[in-house]
């Protein structure tokens, strides 16, 4: 296939492990950026003409290796490479080059960057920014967005993150056992937001940002080699495992979010959700409960729930509490009052959520999750009120789908 939209999605899903080895190479972010971006453009003018190589991340690293080769004038002191119209996939040559010049397969090369990123030199805020920025090329706004920030900001923490990269400050070598231990949890931090980023996408945008979730499932599996007794780690795996588990039935055939209590069960990912539901007990069994564990240990109670009414959603209030212990945050507290409507009432729903419009009010999901606790107590003006704040705040067109949905029962109940 060569049509745009394939073309698009598998430049996307290519990024991590290119831009990973490309800096590897050059040792420069700026120099590895634009190295895969010039191998982009030269893909964008090839593969329609002679159709995809069979490897394109392998294609697309050799390619902006020697363009950004070329262009610093250094070829006559590297390995010659044949001229890119003879890469092709007649017999997987890509791969096999790849391999030779960089001495190591170069899909391990996303985790070496995901611990270089985390290096204690930089904050922490700069670390996960960097990351998402060079490593999923999500943009300064997407990025901002996750970290509820302005554009501003988000930007001046990438640009003081790469400048102390390029400094020198933060090494590129493949940092050691104590190393990898001390950087665990912003790395583990790095993967879940990079999962998310996928996760969340929906449309158009899903094909592109799909392979995201399984890269940072791939990921967090690589963790799990390294790191094999570490709770955390299993329940960060488990949790999207369990989430991932349930893509297929997330939206409907217009592109509309559906919600978790209205899905078709059956579209869920049974082994997916058994590998998860393994992950989880072990990790509980090891008596070291973290946020990870107890996000995941939720997602299991809805995994395990046959029906949305088989659903204990007193447990999950209990877990949510707990979470907030560990991890206090206002859209932990959001995520805690749909449990609270279950159990309490929507009234107690919205008593729990009202603190937080200060924090939250530019938050969609705020806004979406107060109109359906105020249209259940049958307040349909303020709720038709929060429902328009939300489509207003909406980041996706599956959002401001769903909330419209909301909207149109409320016209029609108007019109009886």
């Amino acid at each position: 296939m060569t049509d745009p939209a394939w073309i698009d999605a598998t430049l996307a899903a290519a990024r991590p492990q290119a831009t990973a080895a490309l800096l590897r190479y050059f040792r420069d972010l700026d120099a590895a950026q634009e190295a895969f971006q010039d191998a982009c453009l030269r893909a964008l003018q090839n593969w329609p003409k002679n159709g995809p190589p069979r490897d394109p991340t392998a294609w697309l690293i050799l390619v902006g290796r020697n363009a950004a080769i070329d262009a610093s004038r250094k070829t006559s002191r590297q390995q010659p490479l044949p001229p890119e119209e003879l890469l092709s996939d007649l017999e997987d040559a890509e791969a096999a080059l790849v391999e030779r010049l960089d001495g190591s397969h170069y899909r391990d090369d996303v985790l070496r960057l995901l611990f270089i990123c985390c290096h204690p030199d930089l904050p922490a805020t700069q670390q996960v920014a960097l990351a998402l920025r060079v490593i999923s090329g999500l943009s300064v706004r997407q990025i901002a967005r996750a970290f509820l920030v302005s554009e501003a900001a988000m930007e001046q923490r990438i640009t003081r993150a790469k400048a102390r990269v390029a400094g020198g400050d933060a090494p590129f070598e493949t940092p050691g056992p104590i190393e990898r231990a001390e950087r665990l949890a912003a790395v583990a931090a790095m993967i879940y937001l990079v999962f998310n980023e996928g996760y969340s996408a929906s449309g158009a945008a899903a094909e592109a940002k799909g392979p995201l979730c399984d890269e940072a499932i791939r990921l967090a599996r690589l963790l799990l080699r390294l790191f094999s007794s570490e709770p955390e780690i299993m329940g960060l795996t488990a949790l999207m495992l369990l989430q991932h588990a349930r893509s297929a039935a997330r939206f409907d055939a217009s592109g509309a979010a559906i919600l978790l209590e209205d899905q078709d069960r059956s579209l869920w990912h049974r082994r997916m959700i058994d590998e998860g539901l393994a992950l989880i007990d072990k990790a509980m069994w090891r008596r070291r409960p973290g946020p990870y564990q107890v996000q995941a240990a939720i997602a299991a109670l809805h995994a395990r729930a046959a029906r949305p009414e088989d659903t204990d959603w007193v447990e999950i209030d209990q877990l949510y509490a707990t979470l907030e212990l560990m991890q206090p945050s206002p859209v932990v507290t959001l995520n805690r009052s749909v449990a609270v409507a279950k159990v309490q009432g929507p009234e107690a729903a919205l008593a729990m959520i009202e603190p937080l419009e200060p924090r939250l009010g530019g938050y969609f999901h705020f806004h979406g999750a107060r109109g359906a606790f105020l249209l259940q107590t049958g307040r349909a003006e303020e709720a038709r009120t929060a429902f328009d704040r939300a489509i207003a705040l909406a980041g996706t067109a599956a959002e401001a789908a769903h909330i419209r949905q909301h909207l149109d029962r409320l016209a029609r109940e108007s019109a009886r």
